[in-house]
């Protein structure tokens, strides 16, 4: 029986122009369009209408596209730092903080000022630091993704790699259509985010915000909508007000670095924190020759930080930090956007 169910699978994938790996077979003993049904009654049992899920559902089919794209999901290193192993971080900074993308941030920032400014009144997150997210994720709006957004998730859902994610996500995007959201704004990455600030579906139910008050949480086409919810997802994250993100600094070969290595172990980003090390006061760090390069105040906590190495910028990053992290979860990407809203502010 088993192997009649793989047979099935294995020939609906090369029907779908899906490449199967026999290690994926399990995962798929399901057709899409079975997989869709029993989705469909999990929606329906948390009370999304039958004519939304009809509606959203009408012909979709697996794209392999993504499929590809999530197994290749593997970031260019470049060329490697060989003593951290990892690739260097100015020439991603570089690469990601134009000067192009510095002065689209300054353009938009003086567009919006007013705005800009009362969101950061309102939630204590810097409104440089929220224009930055803005431009990394969508290049200030210009940028949001071309992919059928239901398509997306239901492949990655219904793949299994990650399916207890993204069958997830499936559902919340099916909410987020019957709560009035017009099936052609369900577009957006491969990987299910969508927007100006990229939220995943179910981020969007949890955090999107209305900002300017006209009863919809248009984070596609509102500034307000925009600046409000990715400020709110600070905020919900630990955002400290009043509190840099992090400072460059000077930090000489007498520091002793096993001595002060950090054992945060986080197993949503477990790659990430393993570079950085304990928190100390900025205080105790200035007793062992580290010279903050910005302001930063003896009583704050910081992490030393040397994405490429001793004798290399070195930075101290306070918990703001980490709250870019669960932006997404990569130092070169919280580095470039703590960056460049610094850019961005000058």
């Amino acid at each position: 029986m088993i192997m009649i169910r793989k047979s099935l699978v294995l020939a609906m994938a090369l029907a779908t122009g899906i490449t199967v790996a026999p290690s994926d077979l399990r995962a798929q003993e399901q057709s899409f369009e079975a997989y869709l049904d029993s989705v469909a009654a999990k929606a329906r049992a948390e009370g999304v209408r039958d004519a939304t899920i009809s509606e959203v559902f009408a012909d979709l089919t697996p794209n392999n596209r993504v499929i590809e794209l999530d197994r290749d999901n593997v970031t260019s290193s470049g060329r490697l730092n060989p003593d951290t192993g990892f690739a260097f971080m100015s020439s991603y900074i570089e690469r990601h903080n134009s000067q192009s993308r510095i002065n689209g941030g300054r353009r938009t920032m003086a567009r919006i000022a007013s705005l800009a400014n009362s969101v950061e009144q309102t939630y204590g997150v810097p409104a440089e630091i929220i224009v930055a997210i803005w431009g990394h994720e969508t290049a200030y709006g210009a940028v949001k993704g071309g992919f059928d957004l239901p398509r997306s998730i239901a492949t990655l859902a219904w793949e299994g790699r990650r399916r207890d994610r993204f069958e997830r996500e499936l559902i919340d995007v099916l909410k987020i259509a019957d709560s009035g959201v017009a099936r052609s704004n369900l577009v957006g990455s491969w990987a299910g985010a969508f927007g100006n600030p990229q939220f995943l579906p179910s981020v969007y139910l949890r955090l999107a915000v209305d900002g300017d008050g006209d009863g919809a949480r248009d984070i596609w086409n509102s500034d307000a909508d925009t600046l409000h919810s990715i400020a709110n997802y600070f905020r919900d994250h630990g955002w400290q007000a009043g509190e840099a993100w992090g400072v460059r600094a000077y930090v000489p070969n007498s520091v002793d670095r096993d001595a002060v290595a950090g054992d945060y172990v986080d197993p949503e980003c477990p790659r990430v924190h393993p570079r950085h090390s304990k928190f100390l006061p900025v205080s105790e760090w200035r007793a062992m020759g580290v010279i903050p390069r910005g302001e930063i105040g003896d009583d704050v906590m910081a992490m030393l930080f040397e994405p490429d190495g001793p004798a290399a910028p070195g930075y101290l990053l306070t918990q703001n930090y980490r709250a870019i992290l669960e932006y997404n979860c990569s130092n070169y990407y919280a580095m470039s956007v703590g960056l460049l809203a610094d850019a961005i502010a000058q």
